[in-house]
């Protein structure tokens, strides 16, 4: 065979998750190739031209803390970066970045190109090769077969993608491309389950008939945040978006179509995502308000194409032009690519493991969509770990596993392995029990040895990391041991601040922890020759205004460790351990949970459950091995 037919690993689909999982697998040395439908539309951005945002921040902090790309490709491509809940705490904050699309898109197919171990070509799967339980390689739709035995499936919503507009329906993954048929035919002749789900976006409106004079003005932050922890600079200029409004006449308009609405007249059958919801669905859940929010977001520098966020709709054509033009500013406005939903096929999740490697067929991975997730950065963070992973089997190394009290990502992985998913997932930061350790701006300090450790993080932004590490190490050390005597210049200071005069001397770390002074006002009570690094003074302040929280949270994942660590042989036999109901035996059976922990946050198994699983692991380890039955 032609040595360019056979690669240590083969990914298909150059979405976020595709992108990410080919990269990571050839920079840890694996020859790979990454197989899209369309060479023109890598990294597209199908729905909001935008990266990041609540929790969804902190993920892609993390891909670039373990030597990902999407971080690095939005900072060089954003037009607008926002710091979201800025003024709560540190836990719940996000950084969001609208990009320039179609820079954003050529940024990362640059990337792919040039990177070594790496072919990127145009091919559309409909085969996966498998014997004996274990994944050989793929097949094109033409009869090329590529041989591998790791293969990362990113589909997307292409899997016999079905798009709605009104009444009408044709099958396509996105618009203007079509579907994947043949593969998803042959996942379910390889025995796997698939369920069907739903997704929409808005219209894109032409910005030279928008009045903007109407709206409400939403700039940047200035300074810009930034997403990598490497990157210094926003090459791009800074763009506004703009607000306004739906009203009860665009209310009205909409329930009078819901007639011709596919998602009420029941045409469409897959479960839509319940927290970014059509506005059908907004106008009829919430009927009380009388308005809801409308973005108008810039897709890019060169393109008067605007995106309507908080406007999805499957409604037809004519009534969309009605709807959009109901709207303060929009009363002259011009569709240039119509709203859509679209139906595709997913597998559900628990048929994956935490590697994201499929338990029926060995060196098979799937990430994205495909797993159940909605969202760029939830494909992204899919993708680099399925690429991390499938490069490890090929290097016979253990799998990289992410706990949930180390990383949203761990998270995600663990939600969707453990308890599935019937409808689009989308990562919030109520789903980490931990979220004051698993900060947006401490993801390098809680990732980066573990992206050094497989090979995806560089000499340079290690050197990054230590220097940053040492900064915040000397500072606390400093002001654990500089002390402030009391004087009038002092006390002027803190007069002005609104905190309490100083009557005996205090430690600097002491006059940190008051909730009205920050670490700017200590540096300046107490100035260093040279001033910390910026991330280094925000670590600083963090960990001690925090300490008590903080050290509260790392006591409960200290006192839950010993039901992690306790694994759960996967040939257990659930049915030999008598007192385990009949529902908690067959989620056991389904998940195969490896650990008490994981068995722990599948829905329905009770701490009872636990319990007896306790006693069993017990007496397989006195006896052996072997499984006594088990009473309650």
């Amino acid at each position: 065979m032609n040595e360019k037919m056979r690669y240590d690993v083969v990914v298909i689909g150059a979405g976020h998750a595709g992108c990410e999982a080919a990269l990571a697998a050839s920079r840890m040395g694996c020859s790979t190739l990454l197989l899209t439908m369309n060479l023109d539309t890598i990294a597209q951005m199908s729905c909001n031209p935008a990266i990041g945002g609540l929790a969804k921040g902190q993920l892609v902090r993390e891909i670039d803390a373990l030597g990902g790309e999407m971080a690095k490709c939005i900072d060089r491509t954003g037009i607008q970066f926002r710091t979201l809940n800025s003024s709560k705490g540190p836990a719940v904050r996000g950084t969001r970045a609208q990009a320039d699309k179609q820079r954003y898109r050529i940024a990362m197919k640059d990337t792919l190109e040039k990177q070594t171990h790496l072919d990127v070509k145009q091919g559309l799967v409909e085969r996966l090769l498998v014997e004996d339980g274990k994944i050989q390689g793929v097949e094109t739709n033409i009869g090329v077969q590529y041989k591998s035995g790791a293969v990362i499936v990113t589909t997307g919503t292409f899997l016999k993608g079905l798009i709605h507009i009104g009444l009408a329906h044709y099958p396509s993954g996105r618009a203007g491309e079509f579907p994947s048929v043949g593969l998803s035919d042959c996942l379910r002749d390889l025995g796997f389950e698939l369920g069907r789900l739903k997704t929409g976006t808005p219209a894109r409106l032409n910005g030279r008939t928008i009045d903007i004079s109407r709206m409400k003005i939403q700039e940047g932050d200035d300074p810009a945040p930034f997403f990598s922890f490497t990157e210094n600079t926003h090459p791009l200029i800074q763009l506004p978006c703009y607000l306004t409004y739906t009203n009860p006449l665009t209310h009205d308009i909409i329930r009078n179509s819901l007639d011709k609405s596919p998602l009420y007249a029941g045409v469409i059958k897959g479960i839509g995502p319940r927290y970014c919801p059509s506005i059908e669905d907004k106008v009829m859940r919430f009927s009380e308000r009388e308005r809801h929010q409308v973005f108008l977001e810039p897709e890019g520098l060169d393109t008067e194409e605007y995106y309507a966020n908080g406007v999805s709709t499957s409604l037809p054509y004519e009534v969309q032009v009605q709807l959009y033009r109901s709207i303060p500013g929009l009363e002259e406005v011009e569709i240039m690519r119509p709203a859509y939903a679209i139906e595709y096929d997913f597998a559900p999740p628990t048929q994956i493991r935490h590697s994201l490697e499929t338990k029926k067929i060995a060196g098979l991975y799937f990430a994205g969509q495909i797993n159940g997730t909605s969202g760029y950065e939830e494909a992204a963070a899919q993708g680099l770990m399925a690429g991390i992973n499938a490069a490890l089997k090929t290097q016979n190394r253990d799998p990289l596993v992410l706990q949930r009290s180390e990383s949203y990502i761990g998270v995600l992985i663990d939600d969707l392995v453990t308890r599935g998913t019937n409808e689009p997932y989308r990562m919030f930061t109520s789903r980490a029990e931990y979220r004051l350790l698993l900060r947006e701006d401490n993801a390098d300090l809680r990732l980066r040895e573990q992206g050094r450790k497989i090979g995806l993080v560089d000499d340079a932004a290690y050197a990054l990391y230590h220097e940053k590490k040492r900064e915040i190490e000397r500072e606390l050390d400093r002001i654990k041991r500089t002390r402030v005597k009391s004087s009038e210049q002092v006390n002027n200071m803190l007069r002005n601040r609104g905190s309490m005069e100083l009557e005996d001397d205090a430690s600097l770390e002491q006059l940190l922890k008051r909730p009205e002074l920050t670490y700017r006002d200590i540096a300046a009570i107490s100035p260093l020759e040279k001033p910390v690094l910026p991330e280094a003074a925000e670590q600083v302040e963090i960990q001690v205004k925090y300490e008590g929280y903080i050290q509260r949270q790392l006591r409960q994942v200290e006192r839950f460790a010993g039901l992690e660590q306790r694994s759960i042989p996967d040939d257990l036999d659930y049915d030999a351990v008598v007192g385990l109901g009949t529902e908690v035996r067959q989620k056991l059976k389904q998940v195969r949970p490896i650990s008490l922990g994981q068995a722990s946050r599948i829905s329905g198994v009770t701490p009872a459950a636990i319990s007896l699983l306790m006693v069993a692991l017990e007496k397989r380890r006195r006896t052996g091995g072997s499984q006594p039955k088990t009473n309650a």
